[in-house]
């Protein structure tokens, strides 16, 4: 029986040493996948392409989360798949953009969990530690307690003296609802005193703004929810390529962006003028501030039609289904005209801002036309015309891979009195009637009176096109407002 234990544990051992690993984080191919799946029972895998930008960012963050996980023994892995080599295994688990992370728990490759939480190294294994071990860490002195707060940005506590009460029922439901922040649970006396915490309650720890937050009311799942929502993250968060995940995937739609360069003289005066008026909205809209002088951000300032040189600039966008985005009335940076220009927003009483470039002279000279906001509807619902239009970004690279295959189409049908090719920049035009999430997006305006829009979501060849116009737009179409595919740029990975 002990040869046999030793056989079992050396074969493991043998598998396990075939498993390469760079930086802590196992790099798995489709010839050792399953493998690693039996190897090890809780297993977080990135897949990536070598040349994205936002997979590049994440690195350093994954491989440090792989380290910490590893010096605490845990037996929780991290690994990579390169997507572009392994293709195969890609389609398999739907990877349809970069990078793609699923969690894959007790061996099983079926239904993977998707990661929801953020993209640096405390994100990632707090939301691990919560995918697989309990919802809230139970605290039985303050050296741990402190241990806990010391560790982490952002940590929820609840201070019960029977754990077995509806209230703390009720904070363990919480924690199971929550991804991205570690919880704990007391009831000891000697914590309770050392945190001056003198009956029942949760408190919101963090490393920021007033450093500690006190639910105050009735303790419910639903209002712990609303109360964290309304805490965790600062009431002004810088945009970089670590914080865009909470930025993008919080519960909070509503963003106003403060474009600012950093060396401005005047920076900590905007600063506390912006920080000065966001008390009064947390919970509802996300002050945002955005260094108008790095490279990076560039995109961000373009997709608002920003320029460094108007910046300092306030903006507010909405992310639901449909963005809409809004200018204030006046540039002046102050506090009182922030909040006069949220209270407007929340109100209902802003206008959308609809960006426009001027018409060009030689708009209509060429085989593709060039529509801007200001002759968009003109030509698209043309009752007499059949309207293709490719609205792109001019950073874009599928944009500029796409650029002369469109070309040959507006070539081809240029003498077709009843079919018009065109193209518009949706990074410096808007319009009402179409919402822009992606570059490239494809989108066909029959002819009559009725305002139909058609989708285009076939081959991205000179040969789809034209099957898709000759059919009057049945082969290849799909309804208005289908998902981005995956040869598009999304608005969220600026």
């Amino acid at each position: 029986m002990r040869t046999l234990l030793l056989i079992v544990c050396a074969l493991a051992a043998m598998s396990a040493a075939d498993i390469a690993e760079e930086e802590d984080v196992l790099v798995l191919k489709k010839s050792n996948f399953e493998e690693a799946l039996k190897t090890y029972p809780n297993i977080l895998v990135e897949f990536y392409a070598p040349w994205c930008g936002h997979c590049k960012a994440l690195a350093p963050e994954y491989a440090k989360a792989a380290g910490m996980l590893k010096a605490e023994g845990s037996d929780i892995k991290l690994a990579k798949v390169d997507a572009t080599e392994e293709s195969e295994l890609a389609q398999a688990f739907g990877v349809r953009g970069y990078p793609t992370i699923k969690f894959f728990k007790g061996g099983e490759k079926e239904n993977p969990k998707e990661y929801s939480a953020g993209r640096q190294a405390d994100d990632i294994v707090n939301w691990l530690k919560k995918r697989t071990g309990p919802a809230a860490t139970t605290i039985t002195d303050v050296t741990q307690a402190e241990s806990l707060i010391a560790d982490n940005e952002v940590v929820v506590i609840g201070f019960f003296k029977d754990v077995e009460s509806e209230d703390a029922k009720a904070f363990i439901k919480t924690a199971e609802a929550v991804d991205d922040i570690p919880f704990g649970i007391i009831s000891d006396d000697a914590v309770f005193s050392k945190f001056e915490v003198a009956k029942d309650g949760v408190v919101l720890f963090k490393k920021f703004d007033e450093v500690r937050s006190t639910f105050d009311g009735e303790i419910s799942k639903e209002k712990l929810l609303t109360f964290i929502k309304s805490n965790q993250l600062p009431l002004v968060i810088e945009f970089t390529e670590q914080t865009a995940p909470k930025i993008f995937g919080g519960d909070i739609k509503s963003h106003i962006l403060m474009f600012v360069p950093k060396t401005a003289k005047d920076f900590q005066d905007k600063m506390d003028q912006f920080k000065k008026a966001a008390e009064g909205f947390k919970g509802k809209i996300l002050f945002i501030f955005i260094d108008s002088d790095v490279d990076d951000n560039q995109r961000i300032l373009e997709f608002f039609g920003l320029k460094k040189e108007e910046c300092p600039a306030i903006r507010l966008i909405t992310l639901e289904e449909e963005m809409t985005k809004y200018k204030p009335e006046t540039s002046e940076i102050t506090a009182e005209n922030i909040i006069t220009f949220c209270t407007a927003f929340t109100e209902g009483k802003l206008k959308p801002h609809l960006m426009s470039q001027d018409i060009p002279d030689d708009w209509d000279k060429n085989p593709v036309m060039v529509l801007v906001g200001k002759n968009f509807e003109e030509v698209a619902f043309d009752p007499a015309k059949n309207v293709f239009i490719e609205f792109y970004a001019p950073w874009c690279g599928h944009c500029k891979q796409l650029a002369p295959i469109w070309d040959q189409l507006g070539e081809k049908f240029k003498d077709d009195a009843n079919i018009v090719v065109a193209k518009m920049d949706s990074t410096a035009n808007e319009i009402e009637a179409v919402k822009v999430h992606s570059f490239p997006t494809l989108k066909f305006f029959p002819a009559g009176d009725d305002h139909k829009v058609i989708d285009y979501n076939g081959e991205r060849t000179l040969e789809g096109f034209t099957k898709f116009l000759e059919s009057g737009g049945k082969e290849g179409g799909a309804p208005a407002g289908d998902d981005e595919d995956e040869d598009s740029d999304t608005v969220t990975s600026l």
